[in-house]
């Protein structure tokens, strides 16, 4: 179980795209299309004022037959933002989606948006944790030795 800060670190992607309220929802969704996100962090004054995910754009302009070019996207962001901190843990991430049914939470470290985690995000790093497992114990399993981590130590152990 890793800290959202050593999850963050492993990220390929770091930059957390933002938009402002005023802007047009189609800017936002063009934004998150060329950046290949499905969400962006919404600023007002400097400040984090919301989100603004692909579900908003279907759920609030799509079905509500709206249109984007001339909605701000003030009008359709969630403004009761769901977020974590460096400190807490990967399941502790999954356990707050879960709960709350949502897909993406802001990392907010001293007032400011360090980082953003996606559902997908999570997904990926539960895979790879889980096939870290497999191996270490086929090698148990084959009688191979394998790597033992001690207080951040790596060792080698004996064979078994």
């Amino acid at each position: 179980m890793a800290s959202v800060a050593q999850f963050l670190r492993s990220k390929v992607f770091q930059t957390v795209w933002c938009t402002q309220a005023s802007t047009s929802v189609y800017d936002a969704i063009a934004i998150m299309a060329y950046r290949q996100v499905g969400a962006l962090i919404v600023a007002e004054e400097g400040r984090l004022a919301g989100i603004v995910t692909e579900r908003d754009y279907a759920r609030k302009i799509v079905l509500m037959d709206r249109s984007s070019r001339d909605t701000p996207v003030r009008d359709i962001m969630s403004t009761a933002v769901r977020y974590v901190s460096p400190q807490q843990t990967t399941d502790e991430c999954m356990a707050l989606m879960t709960e709350y049914r949502i897909r993406y939470l802001p990392v907010i470290e001293a007032g400011q948006v360090i980082g953003m985690v996606s559902i997908g995000d999570l997904i990926k790093n539960l895979i790879a944790e889980q096939e870290h497992t497999i191996r270490r114990l086929e090698h148990y399993i084959h009688g191979n030795s394998f790597p033992v981590a001690y207080h951040g130590l790596q060792t080698q152990s004996a064979q078994m």
